[in-house]
């Protein structure tokens, strides 16, 4: 890796992780098509520490309120009709489903598709190809039948639920944390803008315990310190790319739909299979 490739995969890391068009293919992907090195696991774990980073900064006041509500309903053992301590525990409960199935499979689907210094299976390329355009279809008919009306106070405990299992399928490259939760969103009659904020509230949790275990493993393996440079470069682009892309669709989803991001995932999903049978 160089410094270049440090930087590009961070500013593709960045707004991919938020807009719906999963960042976990398109930085196996941009690597592939070009021919560069694996990035390697400190690489990766600046790249989420930069979007976590970037999650951190652009609520920093949503998170001092659903701290304080949810500390307060500890202590007070009440919830009640309060809005914000009932966020924070839908928030909690949420992630549940993808911090399980994080811990007992993520190691396996990395192993499929993303080996460290092993090239790319065809098979599994093309399969990657196929979610993503799956999700695709799936957002395609959720922005359909959606009704666009729910806001963040009508937030229930069956949502953050099916909301939930939603996120645990981002297990697998082409699915999009974003994607499936705005998606499952959507099904729900969520407005757009509701689905999106949401969704990037519930990954934040998921996203630091994703890097702890990460950041762990690095310190058994050892961080080897010629990566620093790479590890700063990836962090700060990802960080200011991901800021630039939760303000972007944010605003976005207010006034558009979801279709631009529907289409672009069936252009990238037809340019994987294409290539991947190309170079099998």
């Amino acid at each position: 890796m160089d410094i270049f490739q440090a930087l590009i995969l961070g500013l593709v890391q960045g707004p991919t992780e938020f807009i719906p068009i999963s960042s976990s293919a398109h930085l196996i992907i941009v690597p592939w098509l070009f021919g560069w090195p694996d990035p390697g696991l400190a690489f990766n774990v600046a790249l989420h520490l930069g979007t976590l980073a970037a999650l951190l900064i652009f609520f920093a006041g949503d998170w001092v309120r659903l701290f304080r509500a949810g500390i307060a309903s500890i202590a007070e053992r009440k919830i009640g009709d309060d809005v914000d301590r009932r966020l924070a525990w839908l928030i909690v409960i949420g992630c549940i489903p993808g911090a399980i199935v994080g811990a007992l499979a993520e190691s396996k689907i990395e192993e499929l598709f993303h080996r460290p210094n092993a090239g790319h299976n065809a098979g599994a390329m093309i399969a990657m190809g196929v979610i993503i355009a799956l999700l695709g279809a799936v957002l395609f008919v959720a922005e359909r039948i959606a009704k666009h009306l729910r806001g963040m106070e009508s937030l229930s405990l069956k949502d953050a639920v099916l909301i939930g299992i939603s996120q645990a399928l981002a297990i697998f490259p082409g699915v999009s944390r974003s994607g499936a939760t705005i998606t499952a969103g959507l099904f729900l009659n969520l407005t757009r803008e509701t689905a999106a904020r949401y969704s990037f509230l519930l990954s934040a949790p998921i996203i630091a315990g994703a890097g702890a275990k990460s950041i762990f493993g690095l310190m058994r393996g050892g961080f080897p310190s010629s990566e620093w440079i790479f590890f700063g470069v990836g962090f700060l682009a990802a960080l200011l790319s991901g800021y630039w892309g939760v303000k972007y669709l944010l605003r976005f989803l207010q006034r558009n739909s979801t279709d631009v991001f529907v289409y672009y995932r069936w252009l990238l999903a037809a340019l994987v299979i294409v290539l991947a049978l190309a170079r099998r």
